[in-house]
């Protein structure tokens, strides 16, 4: 009895200092990125508030999810599903100009709030006990997926469709350290090839196929950001200030001043280390989700929509709307959260071991 009893005491304890650990390690990324754009910005005269409202907001919604997680871990992410899916849909109409012209990044934004709702209903489906309430939720996700086409969002529809189908096979997934892995081997993939476009190193053949997809003046913009960060490959051209270097972001008809690509506006923005500090801020939360007690099925789920939305960045603009940042906090913080309820029925078998240790 001695044995279970000192068991029970150290289990508890070591996931109180994971928990500290990852969370130490998420304060600390985060103010890097927020330290190093102002950083560079007074270097180069830059405005630094969008990456600090980015940084803000992605704090926010994390605390926000890891809050309502604990309280309530079916009904939080519900609604955040239920709420990524209005802001999809209004998405398009805040977009200024006639409603024809819609600025090139909103499609990007809208692939990405789809893709966090489908996220969000299949981890309260996990979470849900009730068999009906499960089936529910997952049929919501279905929906969400169906919106997605309806909506005409290809990339929306895609992602919706593997994210569905990730969480499904979560499910018989024993140990979540290989999709973890597999998560981040498909970022990197990913990113690599936005890189290898913008260099035009590829074949000619895959290169031209790959403009038809991306059109010719996102690979435009990816070029002007590569060329930015080879000419100031330690501190970048200053946050904020691509649209005034990039002669492709000048000749847009509904100019934002983005090169459409995350990893590549940070390479010409900030150098090297911001692109460093957004790697650095993905493996966190892919860490996060590694260590956390929450399910596996719910870490997964968890993992593979945010590497989802990683993929939308890397190729559009969707970071650059705090509505998107807010929901991947919010969901990083669903996933890493600790119900109070599991808590509770952890604690009862805990006491009742020290009690039997305790009796004469």
């Amino acid at each position: 009895m001695g044995s279970t009893g000192t068991a029970s005491a150290t289990g508890p304890d070591a996931d109180g200092e994971r928990r500290n650990v990852s969370d130490a390690a998420g304060i600390a990324v985060l103010g890097a990125c927020a330290a190093w754009s102002l950083i560079t910005a007074a270097m180069h005269d830059g405005r630094p508030e969008g990456v600090l409202l980015a940084v803000l907001a992605v704090a926010a919604g994390y605390a926000s999810g890891r809050i309502s997680g604990a309280l309530v871990p079916v009904a939080a992410p519900c609604v955040g599903a239920l709420a990524g899916l209005g802001m999809a849909l209004a998405e398009p109409r805040l977009a200024p100009g006639p409603q024809f012209a819609v600025p090139l990044g909103h499609a990007g934004a809208t692939a990405a709030l789809l893709t966090l709702a489908v996220g969000s209903a299949c981890c309260s489906a996990w979470a849900a006990s009730a068999p009906a309430l499960r089936l529910a939720l997952r049929l919501l996700a279905a929906g969400i997926t169906v919106a997605a086409a309806v909506l005409g969002s290809l990339s929306g529809f895609a992602l919706c469709t593997a994210v569905l189908l990730c969480s499904l096979a979560a499910g018989r997934m024993r140990h979540r350290g290989l999709g973890i892995a597999g998560l981040g081997l498909a970022t990197a993939l990913v990113t690599g090839a936005t890189w290898a476009v913008a260099g035009n190193v590829l074949p000619d053949g895959l290169t031209a196929s790959l403009e038809g997809q991306l059109t010719p003046h996102r690979v435009q913009l990816w070029q002007d950001a590569l060329h930015m960060a080879h000419q100031d490959s330690a501190l970048g051209v200053g946050p904020g200030r691509f649209g005034e270097l990039s002669s492709a972001a000048a000749e847009a008809l509904l100019p934002d001043g983005k090169p459409h690509s995350a990893p590549l506006q940070l390479a010409a923005e900030q150098g090297i280390v911001g692109v460093l500090l957004l790697a650095a801020a993905y493996g966190w939360i892919l860490h996060a989700l590694w260590r956390t007690t929450r399910s596996t099925p719910i870490a997964l789920t968890a993992g593979a929509t945010l590497t989802g939305l990683a993929i939308v960045a890397s190729v559009g603009n969707a970071l650059s709307f705090t509505s998107v940042s807010v929901g991947a906090g919010f969901l990083a913080g669903l996933a890493t959260a600790h119900p109070i309820a599991e808590d509770a029925s952890r604690a009862a078998p805990d006491a009742h071991a020290r009690g039997d240790q305790l009796a004469p």
